[in-house]
């Protein structure tokens, strides 16, 4: 029998995923394209640009701890495509301890966050394994921006940051976000957790252009969990959005009804009826991305008492860019020890340099611009 691949990606069928295996392939990294019907992820694996050339077979696999531990067995890493996180990713996390390997995923869910943080980091730690969920571009890219700007001057304990993307979400970007909406949001304020007040919606000055842009803080985001754990950093709020205003009216408006119509409903009534209003939304795949229409900015701002710094980002095809950092991240577990092990983001493992780098030697991001005040 031959050895297992190092990497699993569990949920290879979806956007996200094809792209993951994609980068996997580009870097010469041997994989299993994972998901619970072996005849779609083939399809999916199939239009694959080059995947002739790539290591890689399709395995079927039931979502359940054991037939998903027994799957895990003998790899190093998984890329967990399945969402929403809240949902579906305790399965996956007990099975990656049980076998002992890496986690990775792209959550923006504050829920899931918290949750694999009380329930699971100690124990990913205990064993020298990463639990890192958020390693996706809306999180990752900003955090690299972060920081850089921390890094410009001591004092900045303030950060102020904004995300933008051209482009609509995948079908399972979709879901996630209406897990979100019935969820409670949290930024950081003096290193305490406050949470958001319901159906803030905000105009943001878009860098480099004279128009603003309608955001949402977007479920809070993951930087106030991870800056959390950050001693120069004591607030963090994040806005983010769309540069679509049409379709940011449009959430603004289902965050609306979903606050006074689904909230109030029993839980799985809450459930079929989000269900129901994702679809509405986005049933198909989206097109593969163009990098001179799907063009993403991070921005941050890093304040204190004495210093000002400005950290801009400026990218394309931010589903590219999360694809790449999750082949990425795997590819640099399979060759080295994470800088830190259990609970982690992407930067706080690997470096925020190096990830940068990364998306720097694929053409997904430009060179920061960074604007310093002292």
């Amino acid at each position: 029998m031959s050895k297992k691949k190092p990497v699993i990606v569990y949920g290879a069928s979806g956007y996200t995923g094809r792209l993951v295996c994609e980068y996997l392939r580009e870097l010469g990294i041997p994989f299993i394209a994972a998901g619970r019907d072996k005849q779609r992820v083939q399809e999916v694996m199939d239009k694959v640009p080059g995947i002739e050339t790539a290591d890689y077979e399709v395995v079927e696999v039931e979502h359940d701890v054991k037939a998903l531990t027994k799957l895990f067995k003998g790899a190093s890493v998984v890329c967990n495509m399945v969402g929403p996180f809240i949902k579906y990713g305790p399965e996956t996390v007990e099975a990656c301890l049980d076998a002992g390997v890496h986690y990775l995923d792209t959550t923006g869910e504050q829920d899931w966050m918290l949750l694999a943080q009380e329930k699971w980091g100690d124990a990913f730690a205990k064993k020298g394994l990463l639990l890192s969920p958020c390693v996706a571009q809306m999180y990752t890219t900003g955090e690299i921006a972060a920081n850089i700007a921390l890094e410009t001057m001591p004092g900045l304990d303030t950060l102020d940051m904004l995300v933008l993307w051209k482009g609509f979400p995948t079908y399972a970007s979709v879901q996630t976000i209406f897990t979100i909406l019935k969820a409670d949001w949290y930024y950081l304020e003096n290193n305490q957790y406050v949470q958001w007040p319901t159906l803030t919606a905000t105009e943001c000055q878009v860098p480099g252009q004279h128009a603003t842009a309608l955001t949402l803080p977007w479920g809070g985001t993951s930087h106030p969990i991870w800056f959390k754990q950050d001693p120069r950093v004591s607030t963090v709020k994040v806005y983010g959005g769309v540069f679509a205003r049409e379709v940011m009216d449009n959430v603004v408006a289902m965050t609306k009804m979903i606050d006074t119509d689904i909230k109030p409903l029993p839980f799985k009534e809450q459930e079929a009826a989000l269900a129901k209003m994702a679809e509405s939304v986005q049933g198909d795949m989206p097109p593969r991305e163009n990098p001179r229409l799907n063009t993403s900015i991070d921005s941050v701002y890093a304040s204190g008492p004495l210093g000002r710094a400005h950290v801009l980002i400026h990218g394309n095809c931010n589903y590219k860019q999360t694809g790449l950092m999750q082949a990425w991240a795997a590819a640099n577990l399979l060759q080295q020890p994470p800088r830190r092990t259990g609970f982690a983001s992407a930067c706080q493992a690997f470096g925020h340099r190096e990830i940068l780098g990364a998306l720097r030697q694929f053409g997904l991001v430009l060179k920061p611009i960074v604007t310093v005040h002292d």
